[in-house]
């Protein structure tokens, strides 16, 4: 998430589009490039951070910059343009260490704007100072400033001469446009396929596994992790987000693990996307830095339509000739027509009401994040409401008609991670087009109510054959975050879910058994032993990792029973109806072709496959299939609340009255 900006008055990417007209108490325009920070301070037991920069003015924070995870030399690279009421004060750049729940501190500086010159662009490395820390090198930050005189008529006002702002200006200042800055970290245009091939006499040392980590910006992908080989076959394919303007360089890691779960990364080597052809798949044998050995993979750059974001008055569906245009563009008739392109998503937020107070002032500071496969779109943050109206349109492309929209709405704290203000998840298919729709926002795990609702107003276009394609293949990997955590809870769900499908599959069994008087034993023995002597943390991080495994076998095993049950549920109408599409043209097909031709064939194109194409990724058509249907956890999470009639506007008026 990048919630960056200070005050809901202020857009400093866009002020010429109606600040310059208003009575503005912003007499300056700094413009910051935030360039690199060099030996940076760990923060991390793995020997490294995951530093990001935050600017702060009296304060208030006015801009936080991406995360570089892993990097003591990070290369940021961004420029914001930030409004300055007066010169008397200090610019503050604070370096923080991303963590789990809280962001360890890694140093501080400032600038003083009274030393600027204006009208000069002038470098500052920055050193950073924690009076709190023995450290003595902390590192240093490199960024660029320009000071500048803002352009436009302006008097100069008090700084609290905001609130006298008309209720009009005040309302057009917070419909203005997404700034320049967060519309670049968002707005991708393009994919970059990478397909991880395998490793050529990778040296492992003495570690036992091995696996691959691909970071480009703030995306990152984690292979699966294989046993220490010197040719270790990983056949994984990864999409990242490609900006045009900005490609970057993709930072690819070995690491190994040896049996005490001790990670050491192995080697590195980079790739540079600005130098690869658009349209073409290119084959690249990687040397690996600090190690024996090399990777071979396939990048391919294709340019297509990305996500988009607009104010409500600019919505793309509205025009009447370009929505034809895209309804037209996923016609039955172009259904073999570039089949990863499955369809569009367009989401109006228009506004929530009666919000949790997050603040001590009884107020809250709310911004909304969706989130769509990898897909990542924020609003602005409305400041002091609990009703706030966003109005903006964000349009997604459908890479898969399965996946499901997560609305999120979080109230913004300074310096410290948003708080939590609800949630909610709305898979694709059960999307109501053209209809505003009133969403009961719920807790983290969408199992319950939460305070307060989101209007929302959505419109899908998708092609159903590319749709039912698209359900035989592999489902997107997601981008690594944080692991998940070992709940009590969760393992305790995991296992009463296990429980009712293998009691399901015992009365099953038990009832073919009366039936043709078939008789079997199932046995089975678990052990565990430990020979050696181990140290008291050694042993808790053993039986955390167990409990761990434990937790996710469990529910991926409860989960792959209640698709398949939820499959002949008719849970999801479109899965179900495919399946019944499929059995009913198999029938058909074994009719007329005899059984032992179509195993011959289907055999001859499993075995000959990696003759035709030596870089395909094997994957099974019935799981993939059976990945799209929900399990029952995730029915109830998908499930739409019923509004409470406390939000009813008819209530309230009845109340107010």
């Amino acid at each position: 998430m990048t919630s960056q900006h200070f005050e809901e008055q202020s857009v400093p990417g866009e002020a010429s589009d109606g600040l310059s007209n208003l009575p503005s108490p912003f007499a300056y325009l700094l413009t910051i490039h935030l360039k690199e920070g060099r030996n940076l301070v760990v923060r991390d037991r793995c020997g490294t951070s995951d530093p990001y920069v935050k600017f702060k003015l009296n304060g208030k924070t006015l801009y936080k910059s991406k995360v570089i995870y892993k990097n003591l030399n990070p290369v940021w690279d961004e420029i914001v343009v930030l409004p300055i009421q007066s010169l008397d004060q200090k610019l503050r750049v604070k370096v923080y260490d991303r963590d789990l729940t809280t962001s360890d501190f890694m140093g501080s500086a400032f600038v003083i704007l009274s030393d600027l010159e204006l009208n000069r662009t002038t470098e500052h490395i920055l050193k950073l100072e924690d009076p709190n820390s023995l450290e003595d090198d902390m590192g240093v930050i490199v960024l660029n400033l320009n000071l500048v005189v803002k352009q436009g008529d302006f008097k100069r006002h008090r700084w609290s001469n905001r609130k006298r702002l008309s209720a009009s200006k005040s309302s057009l200042i917070r419909n203005l446009r997404l700034s320049e800055s967060l519309k670049k970290n968002q707005l991708w245009n393009g994919i970059i396929s990478i397909t991880l091939l395998e490793g050529k006499n990778v040296s492992g040392g003495s570690m036992t596994e091995m696996f691959v980590q691909l970071k480009l910006g703030d995306q990152r992908y984690k292979s699966k992790t294989l046993c220490k080989s010197a040719n270790p076959q990983w056949q994984e394919q990864f999409d990242f987000h490609y900006f045009s303007d900005r490609m970057g360089i993709l930072d690819i890691e070995v690491w190994g693990k040896d049996n005490k779960k001790h990670e050491e990364r192995l080697g590195t080597c980079k790739v540079d996307i600005s130098a690869l052809p658009l349209k073409q798949a290119n084959c690249l044998e990687l040397p690996l830095d600090s190690c024996l050995g090399a990777l071979l993979m396939l990048v391919t750059l294709t340019p297509c339509a990305g996500v988009s974001v607009s104010d409500l008055c600019v919505c793309p569906l509205a025009d009447l000739s370009e929505r034809k245009q895209i309804t037209q563009r996923y016609c039955l008739q172009n259904s073999l027509k570039d089949v990863k392109d499955v369809g569009i998503l367009q989401v109006k937020v228009l506004k929530a009401a009666d919000l949790l107070a997050a603040d001590f002032s009884g107020k809250s500071d709310p911004f909304c994040l969706l989130e769509l496969g990898n897909d990542r779109l924020q609003t602005h943050t409305v400041y002091k409401n609990l009703n706030p109206e966003w109005n903006k349109v964000f349009t997604f492309p459908i890479k898969d008609i399965h996946d499901v929209l997560e609305v999120t709405v979080f109230d913004e704290d300074g310096d410290k991670p948003p708080d939590f203000l609800g949630k909610v998840a709305i898979p694709l298919l059960s999307i109501r087009d053209g209809q505003p729709n009133c969403y009961v926002l719920k807790n983290k795990d969408l199992e319950q109510a939460f305070k307060g609702v989101i209007y929302l107003e959505m419109d899908l276009i998708y092609n159903p054959v590319k749709a039912s394609i698209r359900t035989f293949t592999p489902r997107e990997k997601r981008f690594v975050e944080d692991s998940r955590k070992l709940s009590k809870k969760i393992l305790s769900r995991d296992v009463d879910r296990v429980k009712r499908i293998t009691m399901a599959i015992w009365n099953t069994m038990q009832f073919l058994k009366s039936c043709f008087q078939w008789e079997s034993t199932l046995r089975s023995t678990i052990a565990f032993a430990e020979s050696e002597k181990k140290g008291l943390i050694e042993r808790i991080y053993m039986v955390q990792d167990i409990v761990s495994t434990v937790q996710n076998v469990l529910e991926e095993i409860a989960s792959f029973g209640e698709r398949i049950k939820n499959t002949f549920n008719w849970t999801v109408p479109f899965l179900s109806s495919l399946a019944c599409l499929i059995l009913a043209a198999a029938t058909i097909i074994l009719y007329f072709i005899p059984l032992r031709y179509i195993i011959l064939i289907w055999g001859i194109n499993k075995f000959t496959k990696k003759l035709r194409n030596p870089y395909s990724i094997d994957n099974n058509e019935l799981l993939d299939f059976l990945s799209r249907v929900p399990s029952d956890v995730q029915k109830v999470q998908y499930a739409e609340l019923k509004l409470c009639s406390s939000h009813s506007p008819l209530r309230k008026k009845r109340s107010a009255l």
